[in-house]
């Protein structure tokens, strides 16, 4: 005896609405890295350590605009502010890159995401552009905080706050080159694993073994060898480019002496060579 077959009608249908193409793609990656970035749309405990460097980061530029305004006293600059928050950025980055990179090597959605229209370099360039927001804000928004208690303050007036804004934009300039810097490293380092605790140590491992470096090699070289040393780590490198810039002392008293130039061009070469690494490991993956 034979079974007929059964034709079952499950209700599947063709989309027809309105496709967004690749710019829908690249700005839904942004999106959706940042909101990561500070644990929005993610459970309480993904909340707690990008929340606690901002809140932290804050409260120091209360105080700082506090004793300005009371005190008439400025103990940091601007551009002196983010040098002196380095290692709570270097620790952002090291959980954030991993969160960005990681996580979608070991859950294994990189073909989802590769999957036409989106591209390789859609993909690093919307995660870059996201980490280097959040790793801006988190310097920029305390800035302004800053910034405000010192308009507000001000016995000269509309001169005044514009001299204080004047201030304040190189020392945006100088956080974005933080940003920038920090977050093509971090996520060249979290792009190679998908387990993020080995992430997030290399990026701080790369950050604790080179800044020793540069103390070894201030002392043992000659004074062109010590105007160079502090191109072997990544905050000296900023720092220097910093105190060129701004004609000022570099923060952990290296001189840079006519070498500023030199720092300028190996940041722009590293961040170069870490966002085209970045891409060709993408490619490589979206080729599988």
């Amino acid at each position: 005896m034979s079974e007929a077959g059964v034709i079952h009608d499950i209700g599947y249908q063709r989309y027809e609405g309105q496709r967004l193409g690749r710019r829908a793609g690249l700005t839904a990656l942004y999106v959706h890295g940042l909101r990561s970035s500070f644990g929005l749309g993610r459970s309480a405990k993904a909340k707690i350590f990008p929340w606690l460097v901002a809140g932290i980061m804050l409260l120091v530029a209360v105080i700082l605009a506090a004793v300005r305004s009371q005190l008439g006293e400025v103990i940091f600059t601007y551009v002196q502010y983010d040098d002196q928050m380095a290692w709570l950025i270097i620790f952002f980055v090291a959980i954030l890159a991993p969160q960005l990179m990681s996580r979608d090597i070991r859950s294994g959605t990189l073909p989802l995401y590769f999957s036409r229209p989106v591209r390789a370099a859609d993909y690093v360039l919307a995660k870059f552009a996201a980490m280097v927001t959040a790793v801006w804000l988190l310097l920029g928004v305390p800035q302004f905080i800053m910034f405000l208690g010192a308009a507000f303050t001000t016995k000269t007036g509309a001169r005044g706050v514009w001299n204080e804004f004047l201030d304040l934009a190189p020392g945006w300039g100088y956080s974005l080159l933080w940003a920038v810097l920090f977050s093509s490293i971090g996520l060249l380092i979290a792009s190679l694993t998908g387990k993020q605790a080995f992430a997030a140590g290399g990026i701080v491992a790369v950050f604790l073994v080179t800044t020793p470096v540069v103390g070894v090699l201030s002392i043992i070289g000659s004074t062109t060898a010590n105007s160079l040393a502090g191109l072997a780590s990544p905050m000296t490198l900023i720092a220097g480019i910093g105190a060129w810039l701004s004609d000022g002392p570099v923060e952990m008293e290296l001189p840079i002496g006519r070498f500023g130039p030199v720092y300028a061009i190996e940041a722009v070469c590293l961040i170069a060579a870490c966002l085209l690494l970045l891409l060709a490991r993408y490619r490589k993956v979206a080729s599988l």
